[in-house]
């Protein structure tokens, strides 16, 4: 009979483990999205700091990241106990703000090119300047990147909650968990290997001629180097697109009916209908980044003119 008990015990335990490895997968593919706009943002907040110094940064930021985590998961577990109901317009609003994002980025990157240089000109004099407190210049870029970080990271959370939200409460908190470790821990391991991806490339660039296979590893490390800002580019690139995808996906997806005539434009667009949902995602998405951009502004304004 006990022996009966513990094989029981154990199949449910495995059950248990394959619902949440399940659950974690779904989540995991439903913020992929979020990820590569994470990773540039956070790669990007960690630029200008003096390459000795990039590493505890990054482990500063991480540690700032899994606070709000501290937050942010438990505050997402209580409104999954207790207001379930509050989980897809929380979706609907974190889809809106990553469209909303996305423009903005657009708008800064083709409309306000001055300004981005000035302020990256600025960061580098400020580097270069002995007189400039640099403990407080990393604190400053430390403060902004955590704060980037909750806002990311809710977006990842709230996502995960909404894809795990069939699943039970005990399968929930585990995913839930299970992303919010395995988001900071890639995401800044991947942050931590990009900012210090120029160096490894110098540092093989300046191999001994003298020493062993020498020619390959300063190719690999020429290589490296002009590789490395063409990683970022690529990042920020797909980043954009990402939030786009993800948030145009979550606001089709929440909107009622949606579902039928994605399908009609699938059946009229015959072999090219598995495009179909990407094409509407990033429509859908770019629209609606445009209106919430626009609605902003105009508020913005009026606020100001007051």
């Amino acid at each position: 009979m006990a022996g009966t008990s513990l094989l029981a015990l154990i199949d449910d335990i495995a059950t248990l483990l394959d619902d949440v490895s399940v659950m974690t997968k779904v989540a995991a593919k439903k913020t992929a999205g979020v990820l590569g706009d994470d990773l540039a943002l956070n790669a990007e907040q960690v630029s200008g700091v003096k390459a000795n110094r990039e590493i505890p940064v990054v482990w500063a930021v991480a540690k700032g990241s899994a606070r709000n985590k501290l937050i942010l998961v438990p505050a997402a577990l209580l409104i999954s106990a207790f207001l379930p109901w509050l989980i897809t317009p929380l979706l609907m609003i974190g889809g809106a703000f990553l469209c909303y994002e996305g423009c903005e980025k657009l708008v800064h990157k083709f409309f306000h090119k001055k300004e981005e240089e000035r302020k990256h000109q600025e960061t580098l004099k400020a580097v270069a300047d002995p007189a400039v407190d640099l403990v407080a210049f990393e604190e400053q870029k430390i403060k902004g990147a955590i704060r980037t970080d909750f806002i990311l990271s809710a977006e990842i959370i709230v996502i995960s909650l909404g894809a795990v939200q069939s699943a039970t409460f005990g399968v929930q908190v585990a995913a839930i968990c299970a992303i919010a470790v395995l988001m900071t821990i890639g995401v800044y391991g991947l942050v931590a290997g990009i900012v210090k991806l120029d160096d490894a490339g110098l540092y093989l660039a300046k191999t001994d001629p003298q020493a062993s296979a020498a020619g390959a590893r300063i190719a690999l490390g020429k290589g490296i180097l002009v590789l490395a800002p063409w990683l970022m580019k690529t990042l920020s690139v797909v980043g954009t697109a990402a939030m786009f995808l993800v948030g145009g996906g979550i606001l089709v997806h929440g909107t009622p009916g949606s579902h039928d005539w994605v399908h009609h434009l699938q059946a009229m667009a015959g072999a090219m209908a598995f495009a179909v949902p990407l094409l509407v995602n990033l429509v859908g998405g770019v629209i609606a980044g445009a209106v919430v951009l626009a609605v902003t502004e105009g508020v913005g304004h009026l606020r100001g003119a007051r």
